[in-house]
């Protein structure tokens, strides 16, 4: 494989100010100047090098954008507080007032929530559709439409796009294509596909340890610094700046990524077999039922399998909620949200993640109100935890 993110990301060298293997925290939300020009010239942003600010940028935070823009093959990164601290700023610098955006009708409900309820406020509309689907992305593409904006692996229904096709219709209508890649870090590299720029909630698989939150968007220069202009600049100026303390702890983290990922993958792709075998209606990319099995596996890097998410669906909420409750006794995983964990994670997402989407939309795309989102977790002996998942299956009469 001639792009292998995790090999970008080892071949990264920080060392601390005294040596240390790690590097040094700036713990400081000020910086001084040695003259008065030089502090004039970083307002400005012309002195490389410089660090102003710590809402600007840190040492800290930009050590973790240098490593996350190393793992999606981007110029740079800028980090944030938190996932949707950088899926907003990205949004509102691509858009004003009168732009139109084409969005993945599947995706996250903070996303879709900010799309559908708030940026309506300041004259930017959107069209949610079936990102499956290209001709009918192409359709909905007017002459105000600045952006295309999707999920690599969809929240919660696990729909995959194609990204090679939709950076071509970017490339055809002058857009820009935003991939939020928060389900399948490693396992696809959106922006060798065409993607313009890449987001992460940091929250998740990157960081693994659900201790702390954090987001990323990876671009070009020149884009990452137009967020962080102090004029105009929407990272800069909504304020949703990570803490060094935690840029820090999650780029540590970040080193055992491809170890993590790797174990997710395989622990989800073998209870998904199973439970399809058991006649379960199970949703993962790694499974041929899945109708873009073929396209995943195309765009994938390999050695990091189809990732650790997958759907069951138990029939009733009821029973979807006993199921979870149990597995939770038994020790199995928690009933959470969030993913990304070492621990197998589980919620009905559409009265906890994806609650903002209205009923009726919800039906429309197919998220049923038995459905289970599992985050699979890095358990040693999956086949285990199988067997006594499908002891809690078999107990509440999903099985």
């Amino acid at each position: 494989m001639d792009f292998n993110p995790a090999d970008r990301i080892q071949d990264l060298q920080y060392f601390g100010e005294f040596g240390g293997v790690n590097p040094s925290i700036s713990d400081s939300s000020t910086y001084t100047f040695l003259s008065a020009k030089t502090m004039f010239d970083t307002f400005e942003g012309n002195a490389e090098g410089c660090y102003l600010y710590s809402r600007h940028s840190t040492p800290s935070n930009l050590y973790l954008g240098e490593a996350l823009a190393a793992m999606e093959g981007t110029e740079t990164a800028n980090v944030a507080a938190t996932g949707m601290g950088a899926i907003t700023p990205v949004l509102l610098q691509l858009c004003k007032q009168g732009d139109h955006v084409v969005s993945s009708r599947t995706i996250y409900g903070g996303t879709y929530a900010f799309l559908k309820n708030f940026t309506p406020r300041l004259g930017i509309e959107t069209s949610f559709v079936d990102i499956t689907k290209l001709d009918v992305v192409e359709a909905a593409i007017t002459e105000d439409t600045k952006v295309l904006y999707c999920e690599s692996v969809s929240n919660p229904l696990l729909e995959v796009a194609d990204i090679k096709g939709l950076a071509a219709l970017a490339k055809k209508y002058n857009l820009k294509l935003v991939v939020d890649n928060t389900f399948s870090p490693l396992n696809i590299s959106p922006a060798k596909l065409g993607a313009d720029y890449v987001i992460h909630s940091l929250t998740k698989f990157i960081n693994g340890s659900s201790d702390t939150m954090g987001g990323v968007v990876c671009g070009d220069l020149e884009f990452i610094n137009t967020l962080r202009n102090v004029n105009d600049g929407a990272s800069m100026l909504l304020g949703a700046a990570m803490d060094s303390l935690r840029a820090s702890s999650i780029l540590k983290n970040l080193r055992t990524l491809h170890i993590r990922v790797k174990q997710h993958s395989k622990n989800a792709l073998y209870l998904a077999q199973k439970f399809e075998n058991d006649g379960l209606k199970t949703v993962y990319p790694g499974l041929q039922s899945h109708p873009s099995h073929d396209l995943f596996k195309s765009m994938m890097n390999e050695e990091y399998g189809y990732g650790g998410m997958l759907t069951v669906d138990a029939g009733t909420l009821d029973k979807a909620n006993t199921l979870m409750e149990l597995m939770q006794e038994k020790n199995l995983g928690y009933l959470a949200v969030s993913l990304g964990f070492y621990k197998t994670l589980f919620s009905a997402p559409g009265s906890s993640t994806s609650s903002e989407i209205p009923e009726e939309e919800q039906k429309e795309m197919g998220l049923s109100d038995g459905l289970i989102r599992f985050s699979i977790g890095l358990d040693n002996n999956i086949e285990r935890t199988y067997e006594m998942m499908v002891s809690c299956m078999k107990q509440v009469g999903v099985l």
